[in-house]
């Protein structure tokens, strides 16, 4: 199949620009790494003008996807889980092309995992689990048991995830299949939520229990990301300081419900400042002071 293709990816390999060409082949007949195409062509280049393209292309009774991505895209990608295809692609592609060991480099780094960027993908499957558990358990206490069901399974996805990353491992496509290696206690949840015999609002009542208790024993090391850039002044911060902060705009639509959360549980204390109302204060936030930072 490489074969078939060379005089596509001689031709991207021949420019500057291209700093790696990996090719990954399906091996099930139901492919979600590949989106079901036989063959991905996956190059990796600096300076497109185009940030992401992607070309398809039939041979021999095969279905082939180019996919031409920037460099600074695609480190958007693995930093923050956002195209998780992307990230499989490069630690089991094989390398066809590269520029100065650049993707060799790139699997390693993706291996190491370092401390930084896991503490960020933390943070984001940490705010997201509590968006959604909060969602859930909304739902459950006004009756809308379907509903809450659906976020219930939301949240435990999420839960997946940062076990996952806690063990130093990048979340792939399929998850559930990483979590009953890695974390077999949060897949038997999973187990009882979708296959149990039990009524929908006992499951989720269950559920809603289990679910606060892994969330409230990480709550600490999930949000280090935070806590650490919170710490890295002396003064609270107001919400609007923290919302137009560079370093956590990867999960700022979910901030707020991750600092009430953080608040409720003592992670986070509440300082009051006045404001020109006699009765008014303006809340502002800093990690409770024997709040332990977690290398």
């Amino acid at each position: 199949m490489e074969d078939v293709l060379r005089p596509i990816y001689q031709e991207k390999a021949s420019q500057s620009n291209t700093l790696g060409i990996l090719i990954l082949e399906k091996n099930k007949p139901i492919s979600p790494v590949t989106d079901n195409f036989d063959v991905i062509l996956f190059i990796i280049v600096q300076d497109a003008e185009e940030a992401w393209y992607v070309k398809h292309y039939e041979f021999e009774n095969k279905s082939a996807a180019m996919h031409i991505v920037d460099e600074k895209l695609l480190q958007h990608w693995i930093d923050t889980s956002s195209y998780r295809r992307s990230v499989e692609w490069v630690i089991n592609g094989s390398i066809i092309f590269e520029r100065n060991e650049y993707v060799s480099e790139l699997k390693e780094h993706l291996r190491s995992f370092p401390q930084e960027k896991r503490e960020l993908k933390k943070a984001i499957e940490f705010a997201k689990l509590i968006r959604s558990y909060s969602e859930s358990k909304d739902l459950f206490d006004s009756g809308q048991y379907l509903d809450s069901f659906s976020q219930m399974v939301r949240s435990l996805h999420y839960l997946a995830r940062l076990a996952i990353i806690e063990k130093g491992f990048h979340p792939e496509v399929t998850v559930w299949n990483q979590v009953r290696k890695i974390e077999p206690e949060i897949y038997k949840l999973y187990q009882e939520l979708i296959e149990s015999g039990e009524p929908t609002d006992k499951r989720i009542q269950l559920m809603i229990i289990a679910v606060e208790h892994s969330i409230s024993k990480r709550s600490r090391s999930s949000a280090q990301h935070l806590l650490q850039l919170m710490n890295s002044r002396e003064e609270p911060w107001s919400f609007g300081e923290l919302k137009v902060h560079p370093e956590i705009q990867e999960y700022i639509l979910d901030l707020s419900s991750m600092i009430e959360y953080l608040v409720e549980t003592n992670v986070i204390e509440v300082i009051l400042q006045k404001t020109k109302g006699p009765s008014i204060f303006h809340r502002t936030y800093k990690p409770a002071e024997d709040e332990l930072t977690f290398e």
